[in-house]
């Protein structure tokens, strides 16, 4: 069964400066455990029922195991409904090795909304898109509410934290077209879009900041339609970021 310590640490690791300190985040869920399973992350823990046990028992890692039943996975459970498994996991040092040059990147200038976070990178997994660069300020990936919304792409997607106006700068001095999306922009449906590049999302409430605004080669918009009919004044930032990514991948069809 689980213990009251073993209690305290899980829910502990919900607040990121417990993460940052332990070093692990949460994995809940049989999907996201299935994708972890079979990702290069490290699992430290695995606390489920004994049903789940027993049919993957097979596939099991050499970690810590604590067999315990769903009353007690509900004590540590974020989820309205406990489910059968959750994993302890240690957080990476480095959670990308994507090389830059030719791929087509997404950076994210203070997104605050774990959903919203979490959502973005299971439409980069969708799209193709390897790296995920986040501002300074943004919130954390390893968020509970952050790896729940990536539905187990956060095992496939390269997340990385980054001082972006720094990142951007030497991006540039490569020759990487930088891309930023902005109310005022250019159509992006009449504009030329490349195979490579970095794609900027701006935060939630603000958009993008000026200091990174300053670095953006090409300013594009997701127009509304009919063009001069009354609508909502912006669209959710994870909704933004899958129509201008299969924007970009249409071109490259």
């Amino acid at each position: 069964m689980i213990s009251k310590n073993r209690i305290k640490q899980i829910n502990a690791l919900k607040q990121k400066k417990n993460r940052q300190e332990i070093g692990l985040f949460i994995v809940e869920g049989k999907k996201l455990a299935d994708e972890i399973l079979k990702s290069n992350f490290c699992i430290q823990t695995i606390v489920a029922t004994t049903e789940w046990l027993a049919e993957n028992f097979n596939i099991l890692p050499d970690c810590e195991i604590v067999e315990t039943n769903e009353a007690g996975l509900k004590k540590v459970s974020g989820l309205t409904t406990a489910q059968k498994v959750l994993l302890l996991v240690e957080i990476p040092k480095n959670h990308s090795s994507e090389s830059d040059s030719e791929k087509l990147i997404l950076a994210l200038d203070n997104i605050n909304d774990p959903g919203n976070l979490g959502t973005i990178i299971r439409i980069a997994d969708w799209f193709g898109v390897g790296k995920v660069v986040c501002s300074l300020c943004s919130v954390d990936v390893f968020n509970p509410k952050a790896v729940q919304a990536t539905m187990g792409a956060i095992a496939r997607v390269g997340v990385i934290y980054a001082d972006l106006t720094k990142y951007i700068g030497n991006a540039k001095k490569n020759n990487l077209p930088v891309y930023g999306t902005f109310l005022k922009g250019k159509n992006i449906y009449n504009e030329r879009l490349t195979r490579n590049g970095i794609i900027v999302m701006g935060s939630e409430a603000r958009g993008i900041s000026p200091e990174i605004e300053k670095l953006i080669d090409q300013k594009i918009h997701i127009p509304s339609f009919p063009a001069a009919q009354p609508t909502s004044e912006s669209l959710n930032i994870s909704t933004a970021t899958a129509i201008v990514c299969a924007e970009f991948r249409r071109r490259c069809i």
